[in-house]
């Protein structure tokens, strides 16, 4: 049976039909549909981990029972599961391990644009690279078969466009495979330094032999089409190319990123006269190219940032500008912004009120950087907020350090922001964070968290108590706030903050997104009343714009959540009943 599926959905099928038992992820844009997908089937066991390393781990215990395993991130999640993935390459596997990392060019959704086949090289771990979801298919397969024959974790690599398009797909029936049993080798898997001593000639090795292995890998493929022209490329920048140059080139196609083959790409290039690498990111196959003497051109062609396109691509090769169509009309510009009714909104307006420096975080609160709040002063990753908020602190000495706040969501604080939390405790620190419990994993796309009380199944479940877990931390002040009541929000914040000792506030309000919240009836302006002194619009809240002098609500948008209502001193924004 053919079926057109996303490439994450085709990786989820890919992992049934390979016979998976055991998939732990946490949720990242663009990988995150691949879990939640593999989670309807009921055949493998699916979870949410508190973080990337914990789900790598985890599949690396289900590896060790015999049991084939997998875990998706994003980029910047391979960063944190890095520790465990550079080990486990000296301690190889039992059964299977599969780890797919989804890389963002282009920076639709994260903090940097990071090439993952560097992750590959330096832990010497194989690397698959789909370009499209038929390949995402195959290759989460295949790469299952390479990590029991090679001994080895192995690496795929997606995109944000390889992950979130469609194409046909082949589906076949899920292969039941028997358990590999444990056996007690303390010499292959615990890495002490006099094992691990021994193990990294063998990893050498084994990149050897992978290497020679791609010389004739099927993945690896030729397209000769008589022309003096070659491209090497691969991913999502295959389809580009062929859409942008047809048959007018001859293509080397790489569906193994790391290690790449030396002998096949010789031959290729020396059938043409003019050879282009293209590769979204980093240099790498250039690099390896140049490295063996192999004459290409890449980088002076191609832009290290980005995405390409079928145009850049057009442009470069062939020297064509592509035809455009544009319109008159200015298109107004539709910048990210918290939704109408988010609970974090009502923080960040007490925070701009206090002038405090934020140390902000990952998640739908990076936002508060947005206009008109600008809120927030700094922003790293997963969990920074808290332990950047302490060093700024301490930098900036005692008095000063008082006004500094970390704001965190819920999952983020499980993720990663706990341990920065203990790191001001137990260091005497004196800083405020907030965590903006909003009852759900919110920027992903609503997955659940050990905060929620659900599974990845919306099976109940036990749930972290914050505060419990914050005093147990050595926090001895925890204030529990409701965002929607600014003015109850801005008085615990400036009463913390003066405070000589590290506190905690907990924001919480569940998000307005989720089903089961129920709103109110949306507001709307007594243009009689209202004076356009455009107070109500200093806080941000996409429901509420300027129409002829004077605000108006969107009432499609507005969930009546009364944020905004504090704001007016001239009684102009009412409820139906009030009218």
């Amino acid at each position: 049976m053919k079926q057109l599926l996303l490439g994450n959905e085709a990786v989820a099928r890919g992992l049934y039909e390979a016979g998976v038992s055991v998939i732990s992820s946490y949720p990242g844009t663009p990988s995150t549909e691949i879990t939640e997908f593999a989670a309807t089937y009921d055949e493998m066991y699916c979870e949410w981990a508190s973080n990337e390393k914990v789900a790598l781990e985890v599949a690396i215990g289900a590896s060790l029972a015999g049991k084939r395993s997998f875990t998706a991130m994003k980029h910047v999640g391979l960063n944190v599961a890095a520790d465990p993935l550079y080990t486990l390459s000296y301690i190889g596997v039992n059964a299977g391990v599969v780890i797919a990392v989804a890389d963002d060019p282009g920076m639709h959704s994260s903090q940097n644009e990071q090439d993952s086949r560097n992750h590959a090289k330096g832990s010497k771990v194989p690397m698959l690279e789909p370009s499209n979801s038929a390949e995402c298919l195959l290759f989460t397969k295949l790469g299952f078969e390479l990590s029991e024959k090679f001994d080895t974790p192995v690496l795929l690599r997606l995109s944000t466009r390889v992950s979130h398009s469609r194409s046909l797909c082949e589906l076949n029936d899920r292969v039941e495979l028997p358990d590999r049993p444990y056996e007690k080798n303390i010499q292959k898997n615990v890495m002490m330094p006099a094992m691990a001593i021994r193990k990294h000639p063998i990893v050498e090795q084994r990149t050897a032999d992978l290497r020679a292995y791609a010389e004739t890998a099927e993945m690896n493929r030729v397209e000769d089409n008589n022309s003096k022209i070659g491209v090497i490329t691969a991913g999502s920048c295959y389809p580009y190319a062929k859409e942008a140059l047809g048959d007018k080139v001859n293509y080397l196609k790489l569906g193994m990123a790391y290690p790449m083959p030396v002998q096949l790409i010789k031959d290729f290039v020396a059938k043409c006269d003019q050879v282009f690498v293209m590769e979204e990111l980093d240099d790498f196959i250039e690099s390896h190219c140049k490295k063996y003497g192999i004459p290409v051109i890449g980088k002076e062609a191609f832009s290290f940032c980005g995405e390409y396109s079928q145009a850049t691509i057009k442009k470069a090769i062939l020297g064509i500008e592509p035809e455009c169509y544009h319109i008159d009309t200015e298109i107004p510009g539709r910048p990210p912004v918290m939704c109408a009714g988010c609970p974090h909104r009502g923080v960040f307006y007490a925070l701009k009120r206090l002038n405090v420096f934020v140390s902000g975080d990952i998640g739908c609160y990076t936002l508060g950087a947005a206009a008109p709040l600008q809120a927030i002063d700094a922003c790293v990753c997963m969990g920074a907020s808290v332990s950047g908020a302490h060093g700024y602190c301490k930098g900036v000495g005692p008095e000063k350090g008082k006004a500094t706040v970390a704001v965190i969501g819920d999952s983020t604080f499980i993720h990663s922001g706990i341990t920065g939390l203990i790191d001001v405790a137990y260091n005497q620190g004196n800083t405020v964070t907030i965590i903006m419990d909003n009852s759900i994993t919110g920027m992903t796309g609503h997955q659940q968290n050990p905060t929620t009380g659900y599974t990845i199944k919306g099976d109940p479940t036990s749930a972290v108590d914050l505060e419990a877990l914050v005093k147990a931390i050595g926090i001895k002040r925890v204030t529990v706030v409701d965002p929607y009541d600014i003015e109850a929000t801005y008085q615990a914040i400036k009463t913390d903050i003066a405070l000589d000792e590290p506190t905690v506030i907990i924001s919480r309000r569940p998000c307005a997104l989720l089903k089961n919240v129920k709103h109110n009836p949306p507001f709307h302006i007594d243009t009689e009343k209202c004076i356009a002194c455009k107070s109500c619009m200093r806080i941000g809240c996409p429901a509420m714009s300027l129409h002829n002098g004077k605000v108006q609500i969107d009432g499609t948008q507005c969930v009546g959540c009364g944020e905004c209502i504090s704001l007016c001193k001239f009684g102009a924004i009412q409820t139906k009943e009030e009218n």
